[in-house]
């Protein structure tokens, strides 16, 4: 019998290593070419099996299947239901299937460690820490071999050249980290070394993937969270202030600069359809359809539409999980946003709405809301942040002893 625990429970070590083995699971088997060659079916039994190990380490540590009410997850659970429903239909083949067999471990694996949600910071420096670990993979293939590293294919950008990951991912990971430090520095959660060590290179390897999205969702996401914290936060304030004084100045004296790099190098008429991702976009939209694919969608794919990716959250998941995943993935954003916006200001509220906001600007062109990915892993530690803890019970009274009071003989 399922169990709603309801205090906040002292967190084992074994939940990151968990969180780690979700992590390891969304980064993915496609990308560039590696230094040395990875066969993709070796990658993907390393991330499937990375999610049935996090499944398994979290159930043994949560044997009595004490969860936390959340509808959060509740949400993801209809998601996943109405994945299996579109995906019976094998309009995606058998493989639609399998990809709902992940979703249900992955949904499953958060259902078990919301025992351990209180309105802490646990899981945000788990996720500072295992994707600082990825990032210190890709410098580590950037410093043994540049050339693989930055490679004609993708225009000179960086990529994962130990494991195969595209600009996007490096770009995503390096954002997300670098906005949950500041938050934290300005919080005084952590010291401005700690800090450094984290967001300098970061933004170093941010540069390099020149991901627009990236750096927009991170700099929106920052001015959104901080925003939150002017009222009740010194530091804050002065760091909003200087953000906006150091951001002037580098506008207008860095402004040819940074239009390059935002540019990278293609013509207007490249730019102004998005790369490509607008045709891709438009021929999904004009493909005909049923009305019980335009309700639930074709199934679980590879996010992809004829053959080329369909960068947009929103997009991929009316082509898989139809009209009815759209309103649920809507849903969630919404539920976790207005959450936020009623809690009172706090650094924990800032970090929550840093990520919600993080991936409500990337659904435009990265895809992964309506699927296990990354995306999902931060909105979940938003989830988790907006937790209210419960108060504390108050102490028992002492036991008073009584006084015996001879009892009078009647006579």
């Amino acid at each position: 019998m399922v169990e709603v625990d309801r205090e906040p429970t002292y967190q084992p070590k074994t939940v990151g290593v968990v969180w780690g083995l979700l992590i390891l699971n969304t980064l993915g088997s496609a990308g560039a070419q590696t230094i040395v060659p990875l066969p993709r079916s070796l990658i993907q039994m390393a991330t499937m099996g990375a999610l049935v190990s996090a499944f398994a380490l979290a159930l043994v540590l949560n044997l009595r299947l004490r969860v936390r009410a959340s509808a959060h997850l509740f949400l993801l659970t209809l998601l996943l239901v109405l994945s299996v429903i579109s995906s019976a239909h094998l309009v995606s083949g058998f493989g639609a299937l399998f990809r709902c067999f992940r979703l249900s471990l992955f949904v499953g694996t958060l259902w078990l460690l919301s025992r351990w949600w209180d309105g802490g910071h646990g899981f945000v420096r788990h996720h500072i820490r295992l994707y600082f670990a990825v990032l210190v993979s890709v410098a580590a293939g950037l410093a043994i071999s540049p050339g693989a590293a930055m490679p004609e294919l993708y225009g000179g950008r960086l990529v994962g050249a130990l494991w195969p990951l595209t600009p996007p991912q490096i770009g995503q990971y390096a954002a997300v980290i670098i906005g949950l430090t500041v938050l934290l520095l300005l919080g005084r959660r952590t010291d401005r070394v700690s800090a450094a060590v984290v967001i300098v290179p970061s933004l170093l390897l941010l540069a390099l993937t020149h991901t627009r999205t990236a750096t927009l969702g991170l700099l929106i996401g920052l001015l959104l969270a901080i925003g939150s914290l002017v009222l009740t936060s010194a530091a804050a304030r002065r760091f909003f202030t200087w953000s906006v004084l150091v951001a002037t100045v580098a506008a207008v004296g860095l402004s040819s600069l940074l239009q390059a790099w935002f540019l990278r190098g293609q013509t207007q008429e490249n730019f102004s359809n998005l790369t490509g991702r607008a045709k891709v976009w438009d021929a999904l939209l004009a493909a005909p359809r049923t009305t019980t694919e335009q309700l639930f969608g074709a199934g679980l794919g590879d996010k992809s539409f004829g053959g080329l990716p369909i960068d947009n959250s929103w997009l991929a998941v009316y082509n898989e999980q139809g009209l009815a995943g759209v309103a649920l993935v809507a849903a969630i954003i919404l539920v976790l946003g207005g959450v936020a916006l009623l809690r009172p200001p706090s650094l924990s509220r800032a970090c929550a709405i840093f990520l919600i906001s993080y991936c409500a600007i990337a659904s435009y062109t990265e895809a992964g809301l309506g699927d296990a990915s990354p995306y999902l892993l931060h909105l979940t530690v938003a989830a988790s942040l907006l937790v209210t803890p419960a108060a504390d019970a108050p102490p028992p009274l002492p036991d008073v002893p009584r006084r015996r009071v001879p009892q009078q003989e009647v006579t």
